[in-house]
């Protein structure tokens, strides 16, 4: 089974547990309908972005998309996200990513579910971090905490940034 169609069975199996449409969840995760049916079936690589929207609705952390181990890599335009680890306990989810920015790229993310935390630690470069209205400059050898439960975004300095991205998830 390719990538691709392991991260859609994951998906569809989701869907379908929660009693959700295809449309449904096109819908609340911003998504084309046509989008996520290739999501499902594995014509569609999917993005960052696409994980995290669809994540969302699901109600579950990002890691339930994705190939379920460690060293798992997803690409997107000027991004590179690497699962170094996950841990799930009773009460929470703890993700770990090595997260790889270039220059002055940008990522977007929707608001994930209740009570999600971020944290960033940044090994280098540069960049800042957008939250609850907010704008953080971070280097090299520094740190962002934030609420994840709401849009947020991670933009790139001149020389882009290399962090480890730690995403905690109640439940």
């Amino acid at each position: 089974m390719t990538r691709a169609a392991g991260v859609g069975a994951r998906i569809r199996a989701l869907r379908e547990a929660r009693g959700l449409s295809l449309s449904a969840l096109a819908g609340e995760a911003g998504i084309g309908k046509g989008t996520l049916s290739e999501l499902e079936t594995g014509q569609r690589n999917p993005t960052l972005e696409t994980l995290y929207a669809v994540a969302t609705p699901l109600g579950v952390p990002m890691a339930a998309l994705m190939d379920d181990h460690d060293g798992a890599v997803i690409l997107d335009e000027g991004i590179v996200t690497v699962r170094l680890r996950v841990v799930r306990e009773e009460g929470r989810t703890t993700e770990v990513y090595l997260l790889r920015l270039a220059a002055g790229v940008e990522r977007r993310s929707p608001a994930h579910v209740a009570g999600v935390t971020e944290r960033l630690v940044v090994l280098t470069g540069s960049g800042e971090v957008e939250h609850d209205g907010t704008v953080q400059a971070f280097g090299a050898g520094e740190h962002v905490s934030f609420a994840a439960d709401r849009p947020h975004a991670y933009r790139a300095g001149a020389d882009g940034f290399e962090a480890v991205n730690v995403i905690v998830t109640p439940g």
